[in-house]
């Protein structure tokens, strides 16, 4: 469902905007008004801000720029947010999409290498692009800024992902608690199990083994089962919250964490 103007006047900014459910905001949010700066490391992110521009119209085209930069740099954070001011001028709500397990196996199992890369990419994104855009909006005096966690809090085969995602709970906290007062909302959503297209980068460049994709049949069926609905979610039903959460009907929402995992808490 289209709310229309929503986010009219907005920007925007979404990481990980290329493919899965960062696309699907930025296009969502585009439909309802939004204007957007859409980072991703993949190049192929400009394929979503054409998408934009078009579905706008040759009359009303949608306003869209994409940033190819690496967010698990703080350089690269800094690159996406003066994109957006060079861009717009300002930045209304930062989307912190960037993350995702690379390796399922028993935390035994992790090299301390694989361990460092796990934080690396699910935590270290969040953290950086929040602080980076800190400036914009005290400058501005408001702002709002979405983090996307995850249930995996609870859950086995990924213990690096979930102790990073557990870091993006307590810094979606007290980020919130800190800057209240200064009219920057934090508010973040915790997914569960989401069905989604093929990633056209994959999550391990490396590959699965048999016995690691043994183990991620295990963490897949432990996520079904928690699930109280026993099924995976669809891309809609994570787009949707986060939208709500990023636009001013979720006004006096702030420091929550919003599961989205069919009754599976985390």
């Amino acid at each position: 469902m289209i709310f229309a103007g929503r986010f009219a006047g907005k920007v925007m900014v979404v990481t990980g905007a290329a493919q899965g459910i960062g696309a699907g905001i930025a296009m969502r949010a585009a439909a309802e008004g939004a204007s957007l700066v859409l980072v991703d490391r993949a190049d192929f992110v400009t394929e979503v801000e054409q998408a934009i521009v078009a579905a706008g119209g040759p009359n009303n085209p949608g306003r869209a720029v994409s940033v190819c930069c690496d967010l698990e740099t703080y350089e690269g954070a800094s690159q996406a947010m003066a994109a957006a001011l060079e861009a717009f001028g300002r930045i209304d709500i930062l989307v912190n999409n960037v993350g995702g397990a690379i390796r399922m196996r028993p935390y035994g199992e992790f090299e301390p290498a694989q361990i460092d890369a796990e934080i690396r990419r699910s935590l270290m994104p969040t953290l950086y692009c929040c602080h980076a855009v800190l400036p914009a909006m005290l400058a501005q005096g408001r702002g709002t800024i979405v983090n996307l966690s995850s249930n995996a809090t609870r859950g086995i085969r990924r213990v690096p992902y979930s102790a990073a995602k557990g870091g993006i709970n307590g810094l979606t906290q007290s980020l919130a608690m800190e800057y209240a007062e200064a009219g920057i909302r934090v508010v973040a959503t915790a997914p569960g199990g989401t069905e989604a297209p093929a990633r056209r980068v994959p999550r391990n460049a490396a590959g699965d083994n048999a016995q690691e994709q043994a183990w991620m049949a295990e963490a897949v069926e432990q996520v079904t089962s928690s699930a109280f609905m026993k099924r995976y979610g669809t891309l809609e039903e994570q787009i949707a919250p986060i939208l709500f959460l990023a636009s001013d009907e979720a006004g006096y929402v702030t420091g929550s964490i919003l599961p989205v995992a069919g009754g599976d808490l985390g």
